[in-house]
């Protein structure tokens, strides 16, 4: 399914990752050809060589305080942080708008679930008496969200979605739809995930944990939706357009050549494209860009089911004014996602 956007524009963005606070230090990581990863320690899933981009550094108490940042889960502070410092970097004011104009969507992986492990554990080791009330809140998916919602002050849509690689992907999809049917004039969208033992032990018995994949990592990435008309409104500066997105479903083991032609197709001379999920390992696709414009995130902060937000972040700071921009994102039975931009205002 191809759909054409119009009307809707980006005007901020950010991220918190195992690079650090921002979009610049995920640059500066990707002009450099460095990393963050870190090893995973040996006793953790029995065996070395493998690595993880954990968060390091991130302080909440710095975007909240104390007493709110106890209530919340690591993934909820992740969103609140992100949240503040996109609006920042798109110049709104909240205390100006209506705040049920203003909504966010997200896409989540494991949002969740190291409190539900916990208050899960605290019931079966000590029944009734063992639960933790003020964790139950955040032993859902939609947590990052609600409490992003309830820290800023949005009243506008809502949502959380979880669909494997390709989370952050549907999430923008769904905010560009809330924009184009008038329920809101900005949306902020992106995905969060946490990545915790459990979460690593998991992964690593079902397989996933190969020396060849780009590591697994953890953070928040958020873009910040605008229609086009309450952007100019109010003078804001104009960081890219969104121009179309393209969505497949599941396909047939050795048919994803099919999806990197309906997706990718021949990209514009110049084009960046950032990879998300696991795109980068669809057969063919490197050669179809030009060297050096790949931005692969997967490699330098390590990929989550949600990583697409930080990946669009980290893309949508690369353009120049005119630029086109494709952000491609795959899970590896599907769905496939390309989503196309174009660097400043829409002409």
């Amino acid at each position: 399914m191809n759909t054409p956007i119009s009307g809707i524009v980006v005007t901020g963005y950010s991220a918190v990752s195992a690079a650090g606070i921002g979009i610049a230090a995920i640059q500066e990581l990707l002009c450099s050809g460095r990393d963050a990863l870190a090893p995973i320690p040996g006793d953790l899933i029995g065996r070395d060589g493998l690595r993880w981009g954990k968060v390091n550094g991130f302080k909440a108490s710095d975007f909240m305080p104390p007493m709110k940042a106890r209530k919340m889960d690591r993934c909820s502070q992740f969103a609140v942080a992100v949240a503040g410092l996109a609006l920042k970097e798109a110049g709104i004011d909240l205390k100006e708008l209506p705040p049920e104009r203003v909504g966010i969507a997200l896409g989540s992986g494991f949002c969740g679930v190291s409190n539900s492990a916990e208050f899960l554990t605290g019931y079966f080791t000590g029944g009734v008496e063992g639960l933790i009330p003020m964790i139950f809140p955040n032993t859902v998916p939609n947590s990052p969200a609600s409490n992003a919602s309830i820290e800023h002050g949005f009243k506008g849509p809502n949502v959380t979605l979880i669909q494997r690689f390709c989370s952050a992907e549907s999430a923008f999809m769904m905010a560009c739809r809330f924009i184009e049917e008038g329920r809101a004039d900005i949306m902020l969208t992106g995905g969060a995930d946490e990545l915790i033992p459990l979460i690593v032990k998991g992964l690593d018995t079902m397989g996933q944990m190969k020396p060849a994949s780009a590591p697994f990592g953890e953070g928040c990435g958020m873009v910040v939706l605008e229609s086009a008309a309450h952007a100019a409104r109010r003078g804001a500066s104009v960081k890219a357009s969104v121009e179309a997105i393209t969505t497949i479903g599941m396909l047939a083991s050795g048919h994803e050549g099919e999806a990197l032609d309906l997706l990718a197709g021949s990209p514009d001379s110049g084009c960046h494209v950032s990879l998300s999920g696991t795109a980068a390992d669809m057969p063919g696709l490197l050669e179809r860009v030009s060297p050096g414009s790949a931005i692969d995130i997967g490699r330098t902060v390590g990929r989550s089911l949600a990583m697409g937000g930080t990946a669009m972040a980290a893309l949508l700071a690369s353009l120049q004014h005119g630029q086109a921009g494709l952000h491609l994102a795959a899970s590896p039975e599907g769905p496939y996602y390309a989503i196309r931009f174009r660097g400043g205002a829409p002409v």
